[in-house]
C-alpha cells in the first residue's frame, strides 16, 4: 500500500472540479452511475514540492509572460541524464502544451498532403486524427498479440511502405498495449526506417511509468543515426499527473528537422509556455524522484491486485499485463456476448467507465483499456462491479 511518506489510498473527490475524468464520463460516456477509469489521468494529488512550487506562483500575484529560464533546461537534462543515460543539449529542446499539439505539429512540419503516416494499432487514437484531420493518409501496420503481449509486424510493416510513406508514430511504452519495446525491437524499427527515408516520431509521455524487469529506452539513444531522424516527444503529465498544466518537451536533435517543425510552432501561434506549468515542471524534475518511486510500486500493486482478481473470479477475461504506463488491456472477446451489447458491456452493465478497443483501432470488438492509477479502493469496486456483470451473462 501506499508508503509512510506517501499517500495513494486516501480517495479525492474530483467531481465538480472541470475534470475531463469525472466531471464528463456521462456525458462522454453516455452511461450515470460509473465508476471512470478511461481518461489517462491519475486519481492522486501530486507530489508536495509540485504544489510548492505552483503556490509560490500563485502567491506571487503577478501572471504575465514567463520565460523558460535555463534552471527550467538544466532540470530537465539532468533528468533524462540520470534516469535514461541521454545527454541532451540545450538547444535540441523545443516546446509544445502537450506531445498530442507535437504529433500534430509533426505530422504538418514533415509531410505534405496526401502523405502516408504509420501508426500501429491499436494504439492511442488522437494519433488516428493527427493524420487524417491534417489531410494526410493513415497507414495501419497492426500490431499482433502473441502469448498475451503485442510485439510489433516488421515484416509487414515494410511491404506497406510506398515512396509516400513519409512518417510514423511511435508509441513508446505503448499505449493502449502496454509494451515497453525492448533495444532489439526499436533498432529493428528504426533500420526500416533509415532505410526508406521515413522519420519516427516517438510519443514517450509514459517513459517514466515502467514496471520491475522492464527498462525503458530512449529511440534516440540507440544510435547518432537515430538520434538525427527522430522527434522524442516528452513530459511531465503523465509521470505526475499534470496533464492540465499544459507543458511537453519536444526533442530534436537535427537542426534541419528542428527548425522545420519549431517554424510550425511559430506559424500556430504557440511559442509562449504556461508560467504554471513551467514551475510545475520543474519541480517535478527536481524532487519528484521519492513520490514516483513510491507511486510505481503502487501502481504495480493495483495491477497484481487487479490480474490476481480477474484470474481468480473472472475467468471469462484476459489480461494484457502492461510492462509500463498505468492503463491495462482487458481481453473480453471469450464473454458470451457480441455486437452492440458487447461494445457497451463494461459502461451499460458493469457500470464501470471503460474505454471500448475499437476506438484504438483494435480490429474485433471485446478489448477494453482500464486506467488503475487510483486508490486500491476504488480499483477493487471497479472489480467488484465487472464480476457481478460477468457472472449474470452465465
Amino acid at each position: 500500500m501506499g508508503s509512510m511518506e506517501f499517500d495513494f489510498d486516501t480517495v479525492i473527490d474530483r467531481r465538480n472540479t472541470g475534470s475531463v475524468k469525472w466531471d464528463l464520463a456521462e456525458a462522454r460516456l453516455g452511461y450515470r452511475d460509473i465508476i471512470p477509469m478511461w481518461v489517462a489521468d491519475m486519481d492522486f494529488r501530486a507530489p508536495e514540492p509540485i504544489i510548492q512550487a505552483l503556490r509560490k506562483v500563485a502567491d506571487h500575484g503577478i501572471y504575465g509572460y514567463a520565460a523558460r529560464m535555463p534552471s527550467y533546461y538544466e532540470a530537465f537534462i539532468s533528468w533524462m541524464n540520470q534516469r535514461f543515460n541521454w545527454d541532451i543539449k540545450r538547444e535540441w529542446i523545443e516546446f509544445t502544451p502537450g506531445v498530442v499539439t507535437a504529433v500534430n505539429l509533426a505530422v504538418r512540419a514533415f509531410t505534405q498532403p496526401g502523405d502516408e503516416v504509420i501508426v500501429q494499432t491499436p494504439v492511442y487514437y488522437p494519433f488516428f486524427s493527427a493524420v487524417t484531420c491534417n489531410g494526410r493518409t493513415l497507414l495501419d501496420n497492426p500490431l499482433r498479440l502473441e502469448n498475451g503481449r503485442y510485439i510489433m509486424d516488421l515484416a509487414s510493416l515494410e511491404k506497406k511502405m510506398t515512396p509516400r510513406t513519409r512518417l510514423i508514430l511511435l508509441c513508446s511504452p505503448h499505449n493502449p498495449g502496454g509494451r515497453v519495446w525492448n533495444k532489439e525491437e526499436l533498432t529493428a524499427l528504426g533500420e526500416l526506417c533509415l532505410k526508406h527515408g521515413i522519420i519516427v516520431v516517438s510519443d514517450e509521455i509514459h517513459s517514466d511509468i515502467v514496471y520491475h524487469g522492464f527498462s525503458h529506452t530512449v529511440f534516440a539513444t540507440l544510435s547518432p543515426e537515430f538520434a538525427q531522424n527522430s522527434i522524442v516527444c516528452t513530459g511531465v503529465s503523465k509521470t505526475f499527473n499534470l496533464a492540465g498544466l499544459a507543458i511537453s518537451n519536444i526533442v530534436i536533435p537535427n537542426a534541419d528537422l528542428r527548425k522545420r517543425f519549431h517554424d510550425e510552432v511559430a506559424a500556430c501561434g504557440l511559442t509562449l509556455s504556461n508560467i504554471f506549468g513551467l514551475a510545475a515542471a520543474e519541480a517535478a524534475y527536481r524532487h519528484g524522484k521519492p513520490w514516483l518511486e513510491a507511486l510505481l510500486k503502487y501502481l504495480e500493486g493495483n495491477l497484481d491486485y487487479l490480474t490476481d482478481y480477474i484470474v481468480s473470479n473472472i475467468p471469462g477475461i484476459k489480461v494484457v499485463r502492461p510492462q509500463g504506463t498505468y492503463l491495462v488491456w482487458l481481453d473480453c472477446r471469450d464473454l458470451p456476448i457480441s455486437g452492440e451489447r458487447a461494445r457497451n458491456f463494461m459502461l451499460a452493465e458493469a457500470g464501470v467507465g471503460l474505454e471500448e478497443g475499437t476506438i484504438f483501432g483494435a480490429k474485433e470488438i471485446g478489448f477494453w483499456r482500464m486506467n488503475f492509477a487510483c486508490p486500491r479502493s476504488i480499483l477493487k469496486q471497479a472489480m467488484e462491479r465487472i464480476e457481478t456483470a460477468v457472472r449474470k451473462l452465465a
